[in-house]
């Protein structure tokens, strides 16, 4: 063997799937590698929900070592496995075992992958740092002391700290992308309905998109292919071909006719020194690799946050309507059914599923839907019309992922809006349906990791990945490992 076990974990994904079909090391033996590192570092980063490591042993002994996706891989507590918790990290849930599992999940399994466990997540994926979790906090394997980012903290924290080389996360306002640059990691978000959403426990259905958080473009690529395609089963599944994603570098300006649009309202005042530093330098780099840059315009961006709190909790009103005591979960006892209701939904949702419950069913009121909801539907067609337009002039845009690099545990404990603020810049992708990734491009003056986020038309998640890996072929940023071994 080329690696001693120990250093199996640190290859990347596509790394070490060629190293399993050369047979350097067998399904089994890696899954046993990453186990033994979850068991050593799991205890300070509280990444996992629910560790299946008997299951998984049993799956990578049978697993073809042949299979396209033959490792571990991680999945977020809010899309379904069969037989494994799923809480969504809320105490509502607590119990459930689904009898499905999610096409996305499935499509991967099918191709090999090892569904190790389940990731921690903010309740019902509502949250930008994973603080809201009703189990635990996890932390981030850069900082201990800081957070991961949310609501796919889990998945992130569980990459970053090479305890599985890929995991799924969910992205309805940046929950993807967001903890991806909080830990050094790249992050896909595709276009609305390129993945499906069937097993996705639904949150706001029309933001929702299922996608991967990896060390590369590259590895990204690979899983993001194997779970993207039509799906006869989610209504909102998009029937488009999934262009090739054989990534190359070719020559030394592979960007050469790329033109690259950076807007001029994702630079605000009060973005971190540090973040705002280090993506202006990526974006120069892109340059030197031939990338056009020009500044563009995206007028109602203003808008993203308040339309996005509108939208947003009006669609979770409706969805979690079904999380009663009755068909999921624990019940909590009571003499009537109203007050069955009452108690199970006052006690085990969390404060901040509750906050947008309210928010969204005040949106959705008799005297106030046209005023609010009504009114956020017409800005968000002015947001993805600005996408539209913008599209037209130029092939991506680059911009911050998010205005700081990751803060400390419990530094918006009290401050809702602060938490927020943190979504500013990943917002509007949801919002218009179009396709993102976050990927590493340096660090703070903190040493924290730096994303730079770029964005494209519907369905070119291929253009995406190739800029990226184009840039991770003149750097080493995405290959930095955080100091938690040190530790």
């Amino acid at each position: 063997m080329s690696k001693p076990a120990n250093e199996w974990t640190a290859l990347t994904l596509t790394q070490a799937c060629a190293a399993i079909h050369k047979g350097e090391f067998s399904p089994l033996e890696f899954t046993h590698a990453c186990l033994e590192r979850i068991e050593t570092l799991e205890p300070r980063l509280n990444a996992f929900l629910h560790i299946a490591g008997e299951a998984a042993l049993a799956q990578a002994a049978k697993t073809d070592p042949a299979s396209p996706l033959p490792l571990p891989i991680a999945v977020k507590d809010v899309l379904t496995v069969e037989n494994m918790p799923c809480t969504c990290g809320s105490k509502i849930l607590e119990g459930f075992v689904p009898p499905y599992t999610a096409t996305a999940v499935k499509r991967l399994q099918e191709a090999g992958a090892i569904v190790i466990g389940k990731t921690n997540t903010d309740e019902f994926a509502m949250g930008s740092s994973t603080e809201n979790s009703a189990y635990r906090v996890t932390h981030n394997p850069w900082d201990l002391s800081r957070v991961p980012g949310g609501s796919s903290g889990g998945s992130a924290a569980a990459v970053a700290a090479r305890l599985v080389p890929a995991a799924l996360g969910t992205d309805t306002g940046g929950s993807i992308r967001q903890p991806a640059s909080f830990c050094g990691l790249t992050g896909l978000k595709p276009t609305y309905g390129r993945v499906p959403r069937y097993g996705l426990v639904a949150y706001g259905s029309s933001l929702d998109c299922a996608g991967v958080l990896a060390q590369s473009a590259e590895d990204a690529a690979l899983v993001f292919s194997l779970m993207a395609g039509h799906d006869p089963l989610d209504a909102t599944s998009a029937d488009v071909p999934l262009p090739a994603l054989t990534l190359k570098v070719e020559g030394s300006l592979p960007l050469r006719g790329l033109r690259i649009g950076v807007p001029q309202e994702y630079f605000i005042s009060g973005i971190q020194p540090g973040v705002e530093r280090t993506v202006k330098n990526a974006i120069e780099q892109l340059s030197h690799l031939g990338a056009e840059v020009q500044q563009v315009s995206l007028p109602h961006t203003e808008y993203a946050l308040p339309v996005y709190y509108i939208i947003a909790p009006a669609e979770a009103s409706a969805n979690l309507a079904r999380f009663d005591g009755i068909r999921y979960g624990p019940r909590e006892q009571a003499e009537s059914l109203w007050e069955v209701y009452i108690r199970t939904r006052g006690r085990r949702f969390g404060a901040e599923v509750e906050r947008r419950i309210m928010l969204g069913t005040y949106a959705l009121s008799a005297g106030y839907y046209d005023a609010f909801y009504g009114q956020a539907q017409k800005a968000r067609t002015l947001i993805r019309r600005d996408f539209e337009q913008v599209f037209e002039q130029v092939d991506l845009i680059a911009a911050p992922v998010a205005p700081t690099t990751a803060f400390p545990i419990g530094a918006h404990g009290d401050d809702p809006l602060a938490m927020y603020l943190e979504d500013i810049f990943t917002l509007p992708a949801n919002l218009a349906g179009v396709p993102g990734l976050a990927f590493p491009v340096g660090f703070d003056e903190n040493g924290l990791p730096v994303g730079l986020q770029l964005m494209g038309p519907h369905f070119r998640e291929d253009l995406l990945l190739q800029v990226a890996h184009a840039y991770q072929q003149t750097t080493d940023w995405h290959l930095k490992r955080p100091p938690i071994d040190n530790k």
